[in-house]
């Protein structure tokens, strides 16, 4: 038989042979959110699945299901309004990412790698990523494929400009991984060209070039307002997804997932003693 990584796939006999080889399991967490009006709303969620899948047989390690939900409110848009994405609350998400953890840690895995390219989802899961660790001893982290301004294992396979903020929303690599992913979710006629401005409402002398929480001020940007994405972008929109292509897809793929392979290769030669497995459910 074909060995099955995905534990929705596995028997409890497959996931039991798992455990005698590796005690390092991935989780992939994705997002439903408004993208560009030429991918889908799953962008997020295909690009960390696509990445999982394939590092976890480099590494020879099980996958937990993706989750295709994740911390998105800024991407829901006005009431009323129908783009579709769905969020968690900042509490429901950290207690569901818990429940993951502590369902894993029940069945003797010992380290667990999260994995998502949604860059807000890291926004609200320090807490509950060192509640994992204080309360169990295991080792517990947060793996964040290259996407925004974290860029450097990929960004010599990108044509975009730094201008053009190539790791950003529905741009050249988003575009791209999907075209080599699921090239039939891509429709090109309807990709726009990027927009990215700060709010209207903050006047003239504030500047956002790129997604990132922060806006400039005269010159300075350490300044965080919590800003919905349809102020700043108008149509989702921040890169430019016009120089997008199958082949960079291919190659960003196969660069990351090879990098978070060789990361879950390490992990299995740390010695990680955990206690206190048991699943309490807690209200």
């Amino acid at each position: 038989m074909v060995r099955r990584h995905n534990l929705l796939e596995c028997s409890y006999v497959d996931v039991a042979e798992w455990l005698k080889e590796s005690d390092v399991v991935l989780v992939p967490i994705g997002s439903c959110e408004k993208h560009g009006p030429h991918i889908p709303l799953g962008t997020d969620s295909y690009i960390t699945i696509a990445i999982v899948e394939r590092a976890a047989v480099k590494a020879n390690v099980p996958h937990a299901p993706l989750l295709p939900y994740g911390y998105s409110p800024h991407h829901m848009g006005e009431v009323g309004q129908g783009v579709g994405s769905i969020t968690f609350s900042g509490n429901t998400f950290r207690s569901v990412i818990y429940d993951i953890a502590r369902s894993l840690l029940y069945h003797n895995f010992n380290k667990i790698v999260f994995v998502s390219h949604h860059g807000s989802n890291t926004k609200v899961i320090d807490d509950v990523l060192r509640r994992i660790r204080y309360e169990t001893g295991a080792f517990v982290c947060w793996y964040k494929t290259p996407t925004e301004r974290e860029l450097s294992i990929i960004r010599d396979l990108l044509k975009s400009k730094p201008e053009e903020a190539p790791g950003w929303h529905s741009g050249e690599e988003e575009t791209s991984i999907l075209m080599a992913y699921v090239p039939e979710l891509v429709d090109m006629s309807r990709a726009p060209e990027r927009s990215i401005h700060a709010p209207k409402w903050l006047g003239e002398k504030f500047l956002k070039t790129d997604g990132t929480p922060t806006v400039q001020f005269l010159g300075y940007e350490g300044i965080w307002i919590p800003l919905e994405h349809h102020e700043y972008s108008d149509n989702a929109t921040i890169g430019n997804p016009f120089i997008a292509s199958k082949e960079t897809g291919e190659a960003i793929i196969e660069r990351v997932a090879n990098h978070l392979a060789a990361f879950c290769n390490e992990l299995k030669k740390i010695q990680v003693s955990v206690r206190n497995r048991e699943f309490v459910e807690r209200a």
